[in-house]
């Protein structure tokens, strides 16, 4: 079993260092996620930076290696045009011309060409040979060659004229060159040779000569070897790095050139180191980038080392929210969220072990009226002070929590229940009566409790919570300053409370209400003087409901406004009939303190039409004893007016002397229970004399309520009394009835007469 004691809930208070420290970690979020965000950004203008850089460059390296390959394709034409010229001028000497014209022809063709080897370097060597590729002479460097060295350089170049064998028979029949002089290829080495020039001049022997007259038009076909000296005279001359023939294919075709061999295969490229002046630029970007990047480094560095002190800090802040979160800043109790967690917890161990738990609410008396007359801080004190105590009564293991304004709640998991609830209830009340020191001043107030049990009550939280505050309503109208537990025919009043208001209200709005008039008789019972208006509710299903049972209720519910103005109005409208009889109304505290109540009572006046003069108030000492000033100004504001005003129910509430001489009342009324049980000898019979007396002294009029026999009839009668109101007269009956009693000279004189 479990028991809950109550204090009635509320709303959680907002916790200021909870929202300065959460505002806090949000700001330094904040800063770490601006920061991130900031470096992440860098990071991609870095990026894209070197990535424009590098494309920049990459498109330089590319456009100087085009630029450098043309370069190179100049240089090697250049070189070939000039061997084609000075090869071109040889002949234009005529000096091969007058070589051939000799006595011996090919011997004097040799030495021609031993001497054309020496004297033009630039070729390595020479042919004489026919149109049909027969060779005459020719020379390697100073050494003479043959068909056999001819054959061999047949192979630089498909243009040569087919080369024969010994018996005269083509080796090579390839199509002969026609074009003009100067024809230069590039071809590979075959048999020992290097990469080669071969150049070809058409030339043609004098007229008559020998040679003009067995052959006929010669060739002359000059070749140079490409070595590593002429590679290196073109790097010089042209600022060409690295040039040299290789044999494998190079993986940049802009930094190397195919050199083809006769038959179409290639099995040799030129190449060279490409001049790259996009490095060049990012070696000095590179120093500008390091730079930076360093830069960024050291303030990536410092952020880090900052946001790590942050991070600290909100692991710190974090624990001190946490703590916060669960805890009542004023009171250093859990709070509400806490309590509800902490129940939670209890109510699923409960499940498992089955014992049983209490759970108490608490709702201080009278902690409105220190706040008001001592002030917030005041207030602020005695939370703290009652929470102090609290935390004392309770063992380990139980909990006390604020959850409301001056709302506490225990957590009883430990004891007897429900004996042991009831025992704590008692310890609880007998501490917060005990007198308060607030600011040197000693307070007194006291406490309700309501009480629930798990698992006899509810076994969840949200009903175990709602039964202990329907027992602290209960503890809190039946008298306060002490302790109920839930039972159920408590939710049958809250159930039948609830059909009231619901029904209450509806009825006001359609006017399903209606109202019975008690007369208020002369003293001598023969003249209606006056009658009392009395709201009746015929409910649809119920009945008719007393008044008892649903004005209470319009009070609670805030209907009691509502229903009154709706009691003035409808009574004015039927009174306007009954000239010269005064129309009482009974007037609630809650509406007398209603900020708009003289303004509302002349607004029904004024549309009622009805003549103040004929209404009367009746108020009760109650209302006049909470904010005397207020309630001073009032009723002279409704006097001023008109409207009359009586004391209902004197002598049973406080010093009603006091109030009689500082208040403008028209008339006072004897409450009933003076003559309930009054005889004509006993106390309460000197009581109403005195009473009678002393209102005749004040020049006020003296009603008698509860006259219900003859003896109190003429008791009244004989002490001075100037009306008298009761059942020996007549119950609240309808408006009709009034009409029938008034029509009548003497409406009552039968039933006085059989009294």
């Amino acid at each position: 079993m479990v028991g809950v004691i109550v204090v009635s809930p509320g709303h959680l208070m907002s916790s200021p260092a909870v929202a300065k420290l959460t505002n806090a970690d949000a700001s330094a979020r904040m800063l770490k996620s601006t920061v991130a965000t900031l470096g992440c950004a860098f990071v991609m203008v870095m990026a894209a930076a070197v990535a424009v850089v590098l494309a920049i460059a990459g498109d330089a390296n590319r456009l100087e290696a085009e630029r450098q390959r043309d370069r190179i394709e100049a240089a090697i034409e250049s070189q070939v045009r000039l061997r084609e010229l000075r090869f071109q001028s040889l002949a234009a000497a005529g000096e091969l011309q007058n070589s051939l014209a000799g006595p011996d022809p090919l011997l004097t063709l040799q030495t021609a060409l031993a001497q054309l080897g020496g004297r033009f370097l630039e070729f390595d060597g020479a042919y004489i040979v026919s149109s049909s590729g027969v060779v005459f002479a020719g020379i390697e460097g100073n050494s003479p060659a043959g068909q056999a060295g001819y054959d061999a350089l047949k192979h630089f170049s498909p243009t040569l004229p087919g080369a024969r064998n010994a018996g005269g028979a083509p080796m090579v029949r390839l199509p002969d060159l026609r074009g003009g002089p100067g024809t230069a290829a590039w071809s590979l080495t075959h048999d020992g040779f290097e990469t080669v020039s071969v150049m070809t001049i058409d030339i043609a022997p004098r007229r008559g000569s020998l040679l003009s007259q067995l052959l006929g038009p010669i060739k002359v076909v000059g070749y140079r070897r490409v070595t590593d000296s002429i590679l290196s005279e073109l790097a010089q001359r042209y600022r060409i790095a690295d040039i040299r023939i290789v044999r494998t294919a190079p993986s940049d075709p802009l930094s190397s050139r195919a050199i083809p061999s006769a038959d179409g295969t290639v099995r040799a490229w030129l190449s060279w180191a490409p001049d790259r002046p996009g490095d060049a630029m990012l070696r000095q970007f590179a120093w500008a980038l390091a730079g930076v990047g360093l830069l960024f480094a050291a303030i990536f560095a410092f952020v880090v080392h900052r946001l790590r002190g942050a991070a600290d800090q909100i692991a710190v802040r974090e624990g001190q929210i946490q703590r916060l979160a669960g805890q009542d800043e004023l009171s250093l109790l859990p709070n509400r969220r806490t309590f509800d967690l902490r129940l939670d917890q209890e109510l699923a161990h409960l499940g498992r072990t089955g014992a049983g738990l209490a759970v108490l609410l608490i709702d201080l008396d009278r902690f409105k009226a220190v706040n008001d007359t001592y002030g917030h801080t005041a207030g602020d004190e005695l939370i703290r002070q009652v929470a102090q105590r609290l935390s004392r009564l309770v063992r380990s293991g139980d909990t006390v929590a604020r959850i409301g304004g001056d709302e506490f709640g225990i957590i009883q998991t430990y004891g007897n229940f429900p004996a042991g609830c009831a025992a704590l209830g008692e310890r609880i009340l007998a501490s917060l009566t005990e007198p308060f020191v607030i600011m040197g001043v000693a307070t007194t107030i006291g406490c309700s409790i309501g009480i629930a049990l798990a698992p006899d009550d509810a076994t969840d939280r949200e009903t175990l919570l709602r039964l202990a505050d329907t027992a602290l309503y209960q503890s809190k109208h039946g008298g306060r300053n002490r302790y109920s537990f839930f039972e159920a025919q408590m939710n049958r009043t809250l159930a039948l409370k609830r059909m009231v208001e619901e029904d209450l209200r509806r009825a006001i709005e359609n006017d399903e209400l209606l109202l019975h008039y008690q007369p208020q008789v002369s003293v001598d019972g023969a003249t209606i003087v006056g009658v009392e208006a009395l709201v009746r509710w015929n409910h649809p299903e119920h009945g008719m409901v007393p008044p008892a049972e649903f004005i209470g209720i319009a009070e609670e519910r805030g209907l009691i406004v509502p229903l009154s103005e709706w009691v003035l109005r409808q009574a004015c409208k039927e009174a306007k009939r009954w000239e010269g009889i005064r129309l009482a109304v009974n007037v609630s505290p809650i509406q007398f303190r209603h900020k708009d109540f003289v303004a509302n009572v002349i607004r029904i006046i004024d549309e009622t039409g009805f003549d103040p003069t004929r209404l009367e108030l009746e108020l009760t000492e109650g209302v006049v004893v909470d904010d005397a000033d207020a309630a001073e100004a009032a009723m002279m504001d409704l006097r001023a007016h008109g409207v009359g005003l009586a004391l209902d129910d004197f002598g049973t509430g406080y010093s009603s002397l006091i109030y009689l001489r500082r208040f403008a009342f028209d008339k006072i009324k004897i409450d009933r229970s003076f003559l309930e049980y009054m005889e004509t000898t006993g106390e309460s019979a000197i009581l109403v004399h005195s009473i009678a007396h002393l209102g005749r002294a004040l020049g006020l009029r003296v009603c008698a309520e509860g006259v219900e026999t003859a003896e109190q009839h003429r008791f009244m009668q004989a002490i001075g009394c100037h009306e008298l109101q009761g059942f020996l007269f007549s119950k609240g009956v309808p408006a009709d009835e009034i009409d029938r009693l008034l029509t009548q000279d003497k409406p009552f004189a039968g039933i006085l007469a059989a009294a």
